[in-house]
């Protein structure tokens, strides 16, 4: 479309770093960065170093309205099932503070909570559904209620 072409270029609302060998990295999608007390989050980098703790099967990261900082990262994790131990909130933070020492990712980065969950919503091409979970966790990071709940031991 001309919109997507717009002065000649592609645009494709993908968010990257040039590196210093000519090649340029994507660090995420526009709609997708977190914005923390002026500063810019990339959730896939947030999901990667999570996903290399023990035990994680996969996570999704959204940023959550703060009322001091604007947004803050919430990260979502599912277990692995097969794993011999499941991790913990206070084990993957210790690999991101070692991640954030280490200069991978800024200390502010880091998200104050980590929710635990079952599955992970997709999109109809296996992408996280990140607009359905800030819908479901929203302004608090709490998983809001069904809309008009049905009464207990109804069938919906």
């Amino acid at each position: 479309s001309a919109k997507l072409w717009a002065g000649g270029y592609l645009h494709t609302n993908d968010i990257g770093v040039m590196q210093p060998d000519g090649y340029l990295r994507v660090v995420d999608r526009i709609k997708d960065v977190i914005k923390t007390g002026g500063e810019w989050v990339s959730s896939l980098e947030l999901e990667d170093l999570i996903g290399e703790c023990g035990g994680v099967a996969e996570a999704a990261v959204i940023g959550i309205r703060d009322e001091k900082w604007g947004e803050r990262p919430l990260a979502l994790v599912v277990r692995n099932p097969g794993a011999e131990q499941a991790p913990t909130e206070a084990e993957i933070k210790a690999h991101l503070k070692d991640a954030a020492a280490a200069g991978t990712i800024p200390k502010f980065a880091i998200p104050d909570r980590i929710l635990f969950v079952e599955t992970l919503p997709r999109t109809s091409v296996g992408k996280f559904d990140k607009k359905a979970l800030r819908e479901t966790y929203g302004d608090s990071g709490r998983a809001k209620p069904p809309p008009n709940p049905a009464p207990a031991g109804a069938i919906r």
